[in-house]
């Protein structure tokens, strides 16, 4: 049995299918990357496991208990955790507020000290170590590592992260790289989409490619990255008949 099994998603908005029929599973401990360009369905993909939207067909298991038809927060229960594109803080809360918040809502109810231990352990892992520091005045960077230390601290055995590479410099791009990489240490398993191809090459083994809802591409990431469909859909190509 696959550790997270998708068999034909769809996601229609009126007459768009934004996932369209899209199967592939992942194993535990995989970290997966998942591509294509703006548009492709990739974020509304992860909005189908994650439960933000309800899929109008198909099947999401989670090691054979299906994620579909559930509530986020019992999604959330069940060990799913997300970034976002857009950052999601609460800017009046402290760090140590934000991340308590997933720490009682995430894999295991944590209250109290306890909750307050799993928070303090999440943000240092992301590097941020000073938990009383009010969330609204971190720079943009540090608001995309409290994104993650959120995550982390719901304690996720499936984590996945939406472009949470995005924007940040060389030498931060690097300890992103070192710190995702680290994760998979702990068992996590992952689906990242991403559109830096450093780090696609550096953190995953293999990808899945969609475009315009659908999956194109399925292998190892140096096959694919080279498969003339994918670069067709990434450089707006038309293929030749």
């Amino acid at each position: 049995m696959s550790f997270l099994s998708i068999e034909n998603a769809t996601k229609s908005f009126g007459g768009l299918k934004a996932v369209n029929d899209v199967s592939f599973t992942v194993e535990q401990g995989e970290i997966l990357g998942l591509l294509g360009p703006n548009g492709s369905g990739k974020t509304t993909l992860l909005n189908l496991v994650s439960g933000a939207l309800p899929a109008t067909s198909g099947r999401i298991a989670l090691e054979g208990h299906a994620l579909t038809g559930r509530r986020p927060d019992l999604i959330a229960r069940a060990g799913v955790a997300r970034t976002f594109q857009l950052v999601r803080i609460l800017p009046s809360l402290t760090l140590e507020e934000n991340v308590m918040i997933p720490a009682v809502f995430g894999t295991v109810a944590h209250w109290g000290a306890a909750a307050e231990a799993v928070a303090r352990e999440a943000l240092e892992t992301v590097g941020l170590t000073d938990a009383g520091r009010r969330a609204g005045d971190l720079t943009y960077i540090d608001q995309k590592r409290l994104e993650l230390a959120r995550a982390l601290a719901a304690e996720p055995r499936l984590l996945l992260l939406d472009e949470w590479l995005a924007g940040l410099n060389p030498t931060e791009l690097a300890e992103g790289i070192a710190l995702i990489r680290s994760l998979r240490e702990t068992g996590i398993t992952i689906v990242m989409v991403e559109h830096i191809m450093e780090a696609v090459r550096a953190l995953c083994p293999r990808c899945l490619v969609m475009n315009s809802g659908t999956l194109i591409a399925d292998g190892a990431t140096e096959k694919v990255l080279s498969d003339p469909h994918v670069i067709a859909a990434y450089l707006g190509e038309v293929e030749d008949a």
